[in-house]
């Protein structure tokens, strides 16, 4: 395929992803909350987007400020946790077809086998825990994290609550910081 033919699709994408990040920037009431968790369960799927943003959704609930922080927070990591099982899956179910393996093993750098090693060697030393780390650094793409700890195992609570955990520390995070940075401004 030429490059002139990928601008269309490309061009699309990007506008999808920009109008999406536009959405959480402006999502108010209840319906706010949704597209934050909309927004979050998506970035634990396929989308290459910060999932700081939803910290300036302005909500607008008539509560006092802070909680209509909690409350993006805690929805956030809802969305995230429950895209991460939805990923989990997927990723279980990616590694087990056989012509996605044979295409990645064909390309004369097995993938597959080089990423399951780092991954399975960073899990067994950190666990659960590690997935929640890497999740709580901020700018980190959280899609490549989770995807990569789809080898650890079976057990899809452990993984939901691990991503959950990660997301709401990434969000508490990334508040502190800003917050260190205005009160020094």
């Amino acid at each position: 395929m030429s490059p002139v033919a990928l601008v269309g699709p490309t061009l699309f994408v990007a506008g999808f992803f920009h109008a999406l990040e536009q959405a959480v920037q402006t999502a108010t009431g209840p319906l706010g909350l949704f597209i934050i968790a909309l927004y979050s369960f998506l970035i634990a799927i396929v989308l290459p987007l910060p999932s700081e943003v939803v910290l300036g959704a302005p909500l607008e609930l008539g509560l006092p400020h802070s909680v209509e922080l909690a409350l993006i927070i805690f929805v956030s990591g809802l969305g995230k946790a429950a895209g991460s099982v939805f990923a989990f899956h997927i990723g279980h179910q990616a590694k087990q077809a056989g012509p996605i393996v044979r295409a990645l093993e064909r390309s004369g750098i097995n993938i597959v086998a080089w990423s399951e090693r780092r991954i399975v060697a960073l899990a067994k030393r950190f666990g659960f825990v590690g997935l929640a780390l890497a999740l709580s650094v901020p700018g980190f793409p959280d899609t490549l994290s989770i995807y990569a700890f789809t080898v650890l195992e079976e057990d899809y609570v452990k993984f939901a609550a691990a991503t959950f955990a990660g997301s709401v520390g990434r969000l508490l995070l990334t508040l502190g910081v800003v917050g260190a940075f205005s009160s020094v401004m």
